[in-house]
């Protein structure tokens, strides 16, 4: 979840997409993770802004929550899609992973326990390098 909001305060834009995995912090719900389905969880266009919407789900406390109260987790396959061009490699070290990124003519190793942990702190890096902030 910290690295959730590290990559949120970076600049990281959500856009969602069925599959996709969530929390909602601050709602008496932060050990909950959900994920985005066509059949039970949405999100829909309102002219007021992108809510979530729970479909008959048993989450009775929830009927809709405004998209940037959630808090996307990306999935490595996902990260990895958003350094594009810049991925070099990933390469497991004893109980480590480490990413290796190439942003103009410098190389960057960012190295964590879990791929995910790696490949976000990566993408921390080349969303700070590109001036790209959050309104939060």
């Amino acid at each position: 979840m910290e690295t959730a909001r590290q990559l949120k305060t970076a600049g990281l834009i959500w856009k969602p997409r069925p599959g996709d995995r969530f929390a909602v912090p601050d709602r008496d719900l932060d050990d909950e993770l959900f994920v985005l389905s066509n059949m039970t969880i949405q999100v829909h266009d309102r002219p007021d802004g992108r809510i979530i919407g729970f479909n008959g789900t048993t989450e009775w406390a929830l009927d809709d929550v405004e998209l940037d109260e959630a808090i996307w987790l990306p999935r490595e396959d996902q990260l990895r899609e958003l350094l594009g061009g810049t991925f070099r490699e990933l390469r497991r070290e004893g109980g480590d992973y480490s990413v290796r990124v190439q942003l103009l003519d410098t190389e960057r190793v960012f190295v964590a326990s879990s791929a995910e942990k790696a490949y976000a702190d990566a993408l921390i890096h080349l969303l700070a390098a590109a001036g790209v902030h959050s309104s939060e």
